[in-house]
């Protein structure tokens, strides 16, 4: 049986879900810089990154799983200069949200996503239990 995750007072989405559970195997949809009621806070790249992971976060836990549990995460960037030009404040914000947790990765340069707003798009996995 698969199991439909959304984290609780997160808007609902429109057309897909957040998050699918199948036998311990969390899949994560991209998950953009906006907040649970689907606003960008954010307009920065950084910002916009840490909320993303936050999102994935919040789904993982959402599953009954950890930060430990993510697996791999894949993302999305409009902007490679972007993202170069802040490693640093990038690493920090990562740290903030994953600790020193570090799944496998790919990084993909776009040329744009969906939601005009957004810059950043990162989908993962988990193995929750």
């Amino acid at each position: 049986m698969i199991e439909t995750i959304q984290p609780e007072g997160w808007a609902k989405p429109k057309g897909y879900a957040n998050g699918m559970l199948k036998d311990g195997r969390l899949y994560i949809g991209g998950q953009i810089g906006w907040n649970a009621e689907q606003v960008f806070v954010a307009r920065d790249f950084v910002g916009q990154m840490e909320q993303a992971l936050a999102n994935i976060v919040a789904i993982v836990r959402a599953a009954g799983g950890k930060v430990e549990d993510i697996t791999r995460l894949t993302w999305y960037v409009t902007d490679k200069k972007a993202y170069l030009a802040a490693q640093r404040e990038v690493g920090e914000a990562y740290r903030r949200v994953m600790g020193r947790h570090f799944p496998v990765m790919t990084m993909v340069v776009v040329a744009g996503l969906i939601e005009d707003e957004a810059l950043i798009e990162i989908e993962a996995s988990a193995e929750i239990g």
